[in-house]
């Protein structure tokens, strides 16, 4: 890894410095917000309040600076989202969890000069840090439940997955030494550790999990709800107690609360290696896919038992990284691979020969893939992400109207690609589209062997003349043109 970062500095520069020059033209919207260390994992949170505070006429200093006063004052420009991220730190001080509440720009707002003007070692003044919760142990996936964002689970270097509210974990100053925050419940059943694969059910509070020990754990949070309120209380979480050293200093003769665990509704056996990823089917909670390090891509049905209802031998030439359901369409499924490709499968027609016949194969990456995911918005958009620290956006429909448009077409454009965000300098670890301002993205990317830094986050939407219909803005540039040609006759 380390050779093939070394080896590809130059390009990477290059292609940076050219990129830069094009954000105005080709982003609505862009933040850039160093990290100081390396983050694995990202999501977008809740959509909180617009910014109400800004309507009634008060100010407050964390939220944006002067340039954009103007626009906040009316309350209509901009939105705040929570943010959830993790810091990877060397050791000098704790793994943490961070809280962050993020202001986004709203669509056709940000001027084009202002959004071109940043600095890659700086902290964006959108991001702000919210609450910080000492983790126990790197932070290697965070996911949040659908049905209450608020409560996160996040994977480490164990067997177990960690579930928090964040709303009720006290915020903790991560100093050396400090106590670790203490999760609102532990999810056992692992044998072995599960670092990366982590998945929430969209329609129930059910979680799954797949790690070393080659297989697929499946979880109801509900399972534990009466003693989760036993242990917590109402709005008490189990990190609010602080450590015996803490209780001891304050007065206070209390034990300390310990995390309440529950183990699992199932155990799933079919892979012969790690698993990497694992995901639910949009549709039904009772089933959920599963990639991994055989380079297999398998599909579950709870209902039916422990083993594989359909298994896809050589999904891909190497080790499957990730996989993605359509949420839109429950018969498409994405995995990104090892061997740089993304590979889209119709579950309907899974295999040919005894090995994965995939839809389409998609070609962009000169890196493994590490990431990807379906348009909230539209169902046949994706993103993937990859070693090779670019993160593209495809759509499966074009594939093939390339050759047949008489209009102009990206030359030697991979079919289906038509947006690279080329923004990161490293390795993309992780993005996440946003669901409530669809064609906003936050990705993050781990830049220690490219700048010798910690990480960067970005949040960057492209310019809508990209994605809307051709017609629709041909019209709208149409209208640009007359009134050009009046304003200058």
């Amino acid at each position: 890894m380390k050779e093939r970062g070394k080896g590809s500095v130059p390009t990477v520069d290059k292609r940076y410095t050219q990129w830069k020059s094009l954000v105005p033209i080709l982003y609505d919207w862009f933040a850039n917000h160093n990290l100081v260390w390396p983050s694995l994992s990202c999501r977008i949170g809740m959509v909180a309040e617009e910014m109400w505070l800004w309507e009634k006429g008060e100010k407050c200093d964390d939220f944006g600076g002067a340039r954009w006063g103007p626009q906040l004052e009316q309350g209509t420009y901009k939105t705040r989202q929570r943010l959830y991220l993790s810091e990877q730190t060397d050791g000098s001080v704790p793994n943490t969890l961070v809280i962050a509440n993020c202001e986004i720009v709203k669509p056709r707002v940000a001027a084009a000069e202002h959004i071109s003007q940043f600095n890659e070692e700086a902290r964006s003044p959108f991001v702000k840090k919210y609450k910080t919760l000492i983790h126990p142990g790197e932070v290697n996936r965070i996911r949040e439940l659908p049905q209450n964002s608020k409560i996160v689970a996040t994977h480490t270097d164990s067997p177990d997955v960690l579930i928090w509210d964040i709303e009720a974990q006290p915020n903790r100053h991560a100093v050396l030494g400090a106590a670790e925050s203490r999760p609102d419940l532990i999810l056992t059943g692992h044998q072995d550790n599960a670092e990366f694969a982590l998945a929430m059910c969209p329609t129930e509070p059910f979680v799954l999990s797949g790690g070393k020990d080659k297989s697929v754990v499946f979880w109801s949070i509900h399972d534990h709800i009466a003693t989760l309120a036993a242990h917590a209380g109402a709005t008490k979480s189990p990190g609010s107690g602080g450590s015996k050293q803490g209780s001891k200093a304050g007065g206070n003769n209390e034990k300390p609360t310990e995390s309440p665990s529950i183990g699992p509704r199932g155990i799933y056996q079919g892979h012969t290696d790690t698993v990497e990823d694992v995901q639910f089917c949009p549709s039904s909670p009772q089933e959920f896919c599963s990639v991994g390090d055989d380079s297999c891509l398998i599909l579950w049905d709870a209902r039916v038992g422990p083993t594989p209802a359909v298994k896809v031998e050589k999904a891909h030439d190497a080790d499957l990284h990730c996989v993605d359901w359509n949420p839109h369409d429950i018969n498409l499924i994405l995995t990104g691979s090892a061997d740089n490709t993304v590979r889209m499968y119709d579950c309907r027609n899974l295999t040919s020969g005894g090995v994965g016949s995939p839809v389409h194969q998609f070609e962009g990456h000169d890196a493994a893939v590490l990431c990807v995911q379906w348009s909230p918005d539209k169902s046949s958009v994706f993103g993937s992400s990859a070693e090779d620290g670019i993160l593209n956006i495809w759509d499966h429909e074009k594939v093939g109207k390339e050759l047949d448009s008489s209009g102009p077409t990206i030359q030697n454009a991979p079919p289906g690609l038509f947006f690279r965000h080329a923004g990161h300098r490293d390795k993309v670890v992780d993005f996440h589209w946003n669901a409530s301002d669809p064609w906003t993205i936050v990705s993050v990317s781990d830049d220690c062997e490219s700048t010798g830094g910690g990480g960067t986050l970005q949040i960057w939407r492209m310019i809508d003349l990209i994605y809307r219909p051709e017609e629709e803005v041909l019209a709208e540039l149409d209208k640009f043109k007359s009134h050009i040609v009046t304003c200058t006759s």
